[in-house]
Formats: structure tokens, C-alpha cells, sequence
């Protein structure tokens, strides 16, 4: 080397000198932390929606003071998007576990574009103590009601006309009806009730109830009063039964009646409705009805003398007006029966009927 450089030109050892500081210089420049990093290729809005991760930067210059102390014009919206530094609110060093509990449903990139508000951690125990109920407070909540019924005392009432018809059989035409109306509370009532049908212009039955109506439960009622039969033979009755809803919706109606001479009925009626539309409206209707001593004269067998079953379809034009069609079998049974083929009555009767159910 020694001899290299005594037999070498002055001018190209100068020039030997410059390239070897040319090439040193990158070096010297890397190692020392002042080469410009090159361009980066993620830029901090994209690295705050976590689309990347942004190039690690070497700040010497900065001291940890002002990296703790930060920006107080910096808010969190900034702070997410890499644009400046939050304040530290921590008294204690980095090393320490941070307590802050990030919301799933709201990650901080989310949260620093306003897209939505990440949800505090509720406290595990409510705020002030939640009072014991008092006799005070039940009273407010459930006050006397009169009787035990909402309505209390007040007067009300109500007229239905169940069938109100006309009907075409094998052995002629004639009308029919049968209608009921209350007047009272929810607890105490007067019920009157009227039936009977005609056939070829002469009232064949008609009758009128009168009966007291106490509610025992609240879907069954109490009833005690009288029958009287105007056709085809005046009689009295005195009655006594229950009406209501049944399970599953049926509207039942069970009266005994104890008639001159000793004479005991039960009538039995169900009825139910199928709502086919809200206005269009399917109801089977089965009656049926039983005596306990034989009297010819007035065509009543012993047992079940007589059962009647219809079906009829009606629209609800208004809730209180509705159209119908349907038909209706009558039989007579047992010895019910005999008495009728002997007097030479009907046996069995199949009806078609067109009439309309109103009420007010």
C-alpha cells in the first residue's frame, strides 16, 4: 500500500480521495438517522380506518415531556387520524395497564368520523336505591273499585236479535225469531228473552223470559226467574240455570224449568263463532232439550225429546248489522218421537233461512 501511494500522481490520489468520501457519505448518513425516508404509501386517514399500518418514524428531537404532555387544541377526531397528540391524562408512567374499555360495536376509527358514539360501561349497581312498595303505593296503583267491578253501579244495557228469519221447508215457509236484552250493572241484571216461530200465516210457539242475572265468576252468570209459553199453550215456568263463556270461546246456556204438574225441562244451547274474515263470520249453533214426565196432550216425551242444529254464515255490514244465510235441522227424539207420529206431527224439518242479526 505504501508503495502504491508514493509511486501515485498527486492529482489521482486527489481523485482517489474524493469518490472514497462520495462513497462513504449514504453510509454514514444512514447510520446516522438523517437520510430522508422514502414517500409513504399510507397516509394517516387510511391507517385511522385500519385499511394499513403506518411507517414507524424516528423522533430524537422530541423529548418524552412534550410527547406526554401533546396537543391541548388536539381532539380525539384528530387524534385517531394520526394529525396531532392527545394531552395525556395519565399521572403515571406508560408501563402502567391502560383501564379504558373499548366498545365492539364502536371501533375508535369509527367513532373518529362521527359514524357512531362508543357506549361507557354502565355502573353494575343503580344509582340510588329502589324504595320497598308500601300499602300507600299499592292503593294508588289498584284503586277500590265499586262492588269489584269496574263499572260499578253505573246503568247500562243492551238488545240483541239473534235470528231474526224466514226459512223455507218441505212443508212450507214461515218466519222465526229470537232475541234477548239486559238492563244493569256488571254484577246484577234483568234479562228478558223472546222466541217463537209461524208458519203459514198462525203463530205456531211464542214465549218471554224474565230472569234475575247475577255474575258468579267473570265469565258465568246466575240466572233465576220465570218462563211463560203463550202458544200453543199458556203456561208458567219458573227458572233457574247458568249462562256464559266456556273454554275455548263457546257461548253456553243450561236452564232448568219446573212447570204445573210436576212437569221438569232442561234446555241446553252452545253456540260458537268462526271468524272466516274480521266481517265474515261462521256460527254452528246446537240446542237441545229434555222433559222428565210423558205428556201427549201437549206432544212432550219423557228424555231428550227434541234437538234443533244450525249453521249459518253472516256479514258484519257494521258490527251492529249483519246479513246472514244458513240451514237449520229439527228432529224430534225418543219418546218425544211417538207421541209425534201418533198426533201425526212432523218428524224431522230441514230449513233453509235468510234473516239478519242486529243489535243496539
Amino acid at each position: 500500500m505504501k508503495y502504491i501511494l508514493a509511486n501515485m500522481s498527486p492529482k489521482l490520489l486527489a481523485l482517489s480521495c474524493v469518490a472514497a468520501f462520495a462513497y462513504a457519505m449514504p453510509v454514514q448518513a444512514q447510520h446516522s438517522g438523517h437520510a430522508k425516508d422514502p414517500m409513504p404509501t399510507c397516509t394517516p386517514e387510511h391507517a385511522a380506518m385500519g385499511h394499513c399500518t403506518m411507517p414507524a418514524t424516528h423522533q430524537h428531537e422530541a423529548s418524552p415531556k412534550t410527547e406526554e404532555a401533546g396537543d391541548p387544541g388536539c381532539t380525539p377526531e384528530h387524534a385517531a387520524m394520526g394529525h396531532c397528540t392527545m394531552p395525556s391524562t395519565q399521572g403515571h408512567s406508560h408501563d402502567t395497564a391502560s383501564t379504558e374499555v373499548v366498545d365492539p360495536r364502536c371501533p375508535p376509527e369509527h367513532a373518529a368520523m362521527g359514524h357512531c358514539t362508543p357506549r361507557k360501561p354502565g355502573p353494575t349497581e343503580p344509582l340510588e336505591p329502589i324504595p320497598e312498595l308500601t300499602d300507600e303505593d299499592r292503593a294508588a296503583a289498584f284503586p277500590h273499585l265499586h262492588g269489584g267491578h269496574a263499572h260499578g253501579s253505573d246503568l247500562h244495557w243492551f238488545v240483541r236479535f239473534n235470528r231474526f228469519e224466514a226459512w223455507d221447508a218441505d212443508h212450507g215457509t214461515g218466519q222465526a225469531w229470537s232475541g234477548s236484552a239486559w238492563i244493569g250493572g256488571d254484577v246484577n241484571r234483568l234479562r228478558l228473552k223472546s222466541s217463537g216461530e209461524r208458519s203459514g200465516g198462525r203463530t205456531g210457539s211464542t214465549n218471554a223470559h224474565a230472569l234475575y242475572s247475577r255474575s258468579v265468576t267473570p265469565w258465568w252468570d246466575l240466572v233465576a226467574g220465570v218462563k211463560q209459553e203463550f202458544r200453543p199453550d199458556s203456561r208458567t215456568w219458573g227458572a233457574i240455570g247458568l249462562e256464559g263463556l266456556a273454554p275455548y270461546m263457546f257461548e253456553v246456556s243450561a236452564i232448568a224449568y219446573v212447570g204445573s204438574g210436576g212437569q221438569v225441562q232442561l234446555k241446553v244451547e252452545a253456540e260458537y263463532e268462526v271468524l272466516l274474515t274480521n266481517r265474515l263470520i261462521l256460527q254452528p249453533l246446537v240446542e237441545a232439550t229434555a222433559s222428565l214426565k210423558n205428556e201427549p196432550e201437549a206432544g212432550i216425551g219423557s228424555g231428550l225429546g227434541k234437538l234443533e242444529a244450525g249453521l249459518r254464515l253472516r256479514y258484519e255490514v257494521t258490527r251492529r248489522f249483519a246479513p246472514y244465510i244458513g240451514v237449520a235441522h229439527e228432529r224430534t227424539m225418543g219418546n218425544t218421537t211417538d207421541i209425534a207420529r201418533a198426533n201425526g206431527g212432523h218428524l224431522r224439518d230441514t230449513r233453509v233461512v235468510a234473516g239478519i242479526r242486529f243489535w243496539f
